[in-house]
């Protein structure tokens, strides 16, 4: 046992040694090409001395005040925003920002921060910091790991890191294509309550950046902004970040495809109006071709959105316009049904006039459509004589009697006042003819035979004024229907998210 106690003497002069030259080693191995020394500093040293006693399963000040996390992000790109998916694809830089004292070292000159390989990263203890509503995520690792760790000797850690993510954007489509959509990306710890770790934007308002080469073909970036939120779930309050960018629908593409085509279809429809009402195979074809065109327009513009309930600005639009380019077609098939009542009209006259003056009327009654005569006949009433008759043929009629000229006007106007079914002659169909209808003396019907009365009218209108109107009526609720659209719609979707720092102002 004595002989054992002089060597327990040495021992701790034989640490001391070694502790005394190994410094000078480690200037012997980096003036040798190590690289672990930066003048008479051991880089690798203070690395190594952050190995002892650290436990990276626990957070630093457990049992203390929470870790507070600052977090910064600059965008570099925006590649995609799909209405049909509804997300929307960023590629960012995303910076955090804590505090380990157990990673803290002796301020050193020209050793203030240590910039250290993502390798280190597994050393230490990290958030846990995930996306809420991120759909696809991926690192980038050309050349390699494109993800940096600084420690500053304080112990206030930046980790930086480049990552592309796909998130949900839950869109509004009632005013598109004129719409504005605010996408946000959420950022939250996925095990730390608020009791661990608190998440804030670190440069506050001016904590997110963006490029000025951030370009969309049918977006612009109008600008963005930082939200901060507690989530309270069942597990506990969470500590949750949220940047939110508005974007502004480019009218352009869907000004092109869509609504001038859509009007002109609408334009060329009216060339039915100035057609002659005959020319029945142009107008049907044309009437019938831009309602196909119109309906073909809508299914393809939907066939690119999503199937949502509610109707959409551009809905109003197209849908205005096939009820225009429908109506022109109704307007025709009007045109025609009036042509045809006013044609029947027509024959029926000219048929009891025919069957009237085969029945022998009576010389002094004058055919039904000559006023004139009848004025002259009722004038027999007061002795004036009758004038000759020289359209029946025969010898002059002798002169009347006070009485029988009586008898002679009642009957012609009587004659003259024949009604007669014209939309449905139910007595043909029964087999009667329209001669006995007259003999009969049927009740009253729905039109009478007038001697002054214009049967080329129908509803006091002729099919060509039709066509006159709806060369008016029609250009005119067009232009007031464009104007009545994009003013409306144009001021309802001109809304700007409140606080939001606008593009134009990080250039």
């Amino acid at each position: 046992m004595s002989a054992l106690r002089p060597r327990a003497r040495r021992a701790p002069l034989l640490l001391a040694l070694a502790a005394a030259l190994l410094p000078h080693a480690d200037r012997v191995a980096g003036g040798g090409g190590g690289g672990s020394m930066f003048g008479d500093v051991n880089i690798s040293s203070i690395l190594d001395s952050f190995s002892i006693s650290y436990d990276k399963r626990v957070r630093p000040n457990y049992g203390g005040p929470p870790v507070e996390v600052g977090v910064t992000m600059y965008v570099l790109s925006i590649s995609s925003v799909s209405e049909v998916l509804m997300d929307f694809t960023l590629d960012f830089y995303f910076r955090q920002f804590w505090t380990d004292p157990r990673l803290a070292y002796k301020k050193r000159a020209g050793v203030e921060t240590l910039s250290v390989g993502s390798e280190f990263i597994r050393n230490i203890w990290v958030p846990d910091t995930f996306f809420v509503n991120e759909k696809q995520s991926y690192f980038h690792t050309a050349t390699t790991s494109n993800e940096f760790i600084r420690i500053h000797h304080s112990g206030s850690i930046t980790r930086s890191i480049r990552l592309t993510i796909t998130a949900s954007c839950p869109m509004n489509l009632q005013y598109f294509p004129m719409d504005r959509q605010l996408c946000h990306i959420e950022i939250e710890s996925f095990g730390y309550t608020m009791t661990d770790i608190l998440y804030v934007w670190k440069d506050g308002a001016s904590s997110v950046g963006m490029s000025s080469e951030v370009q969309l073909p049918q977006f612009r970036v109008l600008g963005h902004r930082q939200r901060a939120t507690v989530i309270t779930l069942s597990t506990g309050n969470y500590s949750r970040l949220a940047c939110e960018i508005q974007f502004v629908r480019s009218m352009g593409y869907y000004l092109i495809q869509i609504y001038i085509p859509s009007g002109l279809i609408v334009i060329i429809s009216w060339v039915s109006f100035w057609l002659n009402r005959n020319a029945t195979p142009a107008r049907v074809q044309l009437g019938v071709t831009t309602v196909l065109t119109m309906t073909t327009l809508m299914s393809s513009t939907n066939a690119a959105l999503p199937k949502i309930s509610y109707v959409k600005s551009i809905d109003v639009y197209l849908g205005t316009c096939f009820v225009m380019v429908f109506t022109s077609l109704l307007e025709y098939a009007t045109v025609g049904y009036m042509s045809k009542r006013i044609q029947m009209r027509k024959q029926r006259f000219v048929a009891i006039q025919k069957i009237m003056s085969e029945k022998k009327m009576p010389a002094e009654c004058a055919p039904p459509w000559d006023a004139h005569s009848l004025s002259k006949a009722g004038s027999l009433s007061r002795g004036a004589p009758p004038p000759p008759r020289h359209s029946l043929g025969g010898a002059p009629p002798p002169p009347p009697r006070h009485h029988g000229s009586l008898h002679s006007v009642d009957r012609c106007r009587h004659l003259q006042e024949v009604r007669y079914k014209a939309r449905d002659p139910k007595a043909h169909s029964k087999g009667a003819t329209l001669e006995s209808s007259l003999e009969d003396n049927p009740a009253p019907s729905l039109h009478t035979l007038h001697p002054t009365k214009d049967y080329g009218k129908f509803l006091g209108m002729t099919p060509s004024d039709i066509d006159k109107y709806s060369r008016i009526v029609f250009p005119v609720c067009f232009v007031c229907f464009n104007l009545m659209y994009w003013i409306v719609y144009l001021h309802v979707s001109d809304v700007v998210a409140d606080d939001l720092v606008l593009l134009e102002e990080n250039k």
